[in-house]
């Protein structure tokens, strides 16, 4: 006896399993196969996406920030997740892009400091192996026609030296006391550039943390795939620290004289 109620003839439609009985049942299929069919799959384009992730030096060392918010499509999906992820004692790392491979990341970095501690060979790993270890890997990711399709801010602070670099999906890399991914790289790098290129060596804590807040403000504002819940992460001399999600405090007056799009055109 056949024991499936889909298979008993009466018409059915996949999107909606009228006898309860999920997961539906699939029919076997016994007639010839593509040979093909079964061929390796790649990721065509991300899922469930960060947007920007804004990174700074300043006199003691680098702090980070970026929101909460991980968007499916368009929608403000997931509101509480962290895309600043410590790697060690010295280094941060911040993503932008599909979460799912972010995931990924933290998986395999866990496997590399866990590997790194047992050989008890008294190094440690810091933000430039870190980064050299990302950026081979999200290159030979991309050769494999299969990337990781994140863009990653790695800062840290070890001897003594302030550490901030860029890696993406493609392997591209490179350095500066400024940097920004998604559309961070279009609004507020500008606004961090004009703050602290040539001043990194005199910006105090506190200035960067304000320096940041505001940009994040202004992302808050443009970004449609932004919150106003965000965290910062510190990494100096006494340690990396990732704060608690903080809310902005943010105000509307302005756009009531906004001119030019919809009804609003006087």
């Amino acid at each position: 006896m056949d024991h499936f109620p889909t298979n008993w003839g009466r018409p059915r439609n996949d999107a909606f399993d009228a006898y309860a009985t999920y997961p539906i049942h699939q029919r076997p299929y016994n007639g010839p196969k593509d040979t093909f069919a079964d061929g390796v799959q790649r990721t065509q384009q991300p899922i469930v996406t960060g947007t920007s992730v804004l990174a700074i030096k300043y006199k003691d060392g680098v702090m980070m920030a970026a929101d909460n918010l991980a968007s499916y499509g368009s929608l403000a999906r997931f509101k509480d997740v962290q895309r600043l992820h410590p790697v060690g004692n010295y280094t941060v790392i911040g993503a932008g892009g599909d979460m799912s491979d972010f995931q990924y990341i933290q998986y395999i970095l866990e496997e590399l400091s866990i590997n790194e501690v047992s050989a008890q060979d008294g190094h440690e790993l810091g933000p430039v192996e870190i980064h050299e270890y990302m950026s081979q890997l999200m290159y030979a990711r991309r050769s494999k026609i299969n990337p990781l399709w994140n863009s990653l801010l790695i800062g840290g602070f070890k001897d003594g030296k302030r550490f901030l670099s860029y890696v993406d999906l493609l392997g591209t890399t490179y350095s500066a006391s400024t940097l920004a991914t998604g559309y961070g790289a279009f609004i507020a790098q500008p606004l961090l550039r004009k703050a602290v290129e040539g001043r990194e060596d005199v910006i105090t804590e506190e200035e960067a943390r304000k320096i940041l807040e505001d940009s994040m403000r202004v992302l808050f504002y443009r970004d449609a795939r932004s919150v106003n819940k965000f965290q910062i992460a510190t990494i100096s001399s006494a340690g990396v620290s990732i704060s608690d999600s903080t809310q902005l405090e943010t105000a509307w007056s302005f756009a009531e004289n906004i001119r030019g799009y919809g009804a609003q055109t006087q």
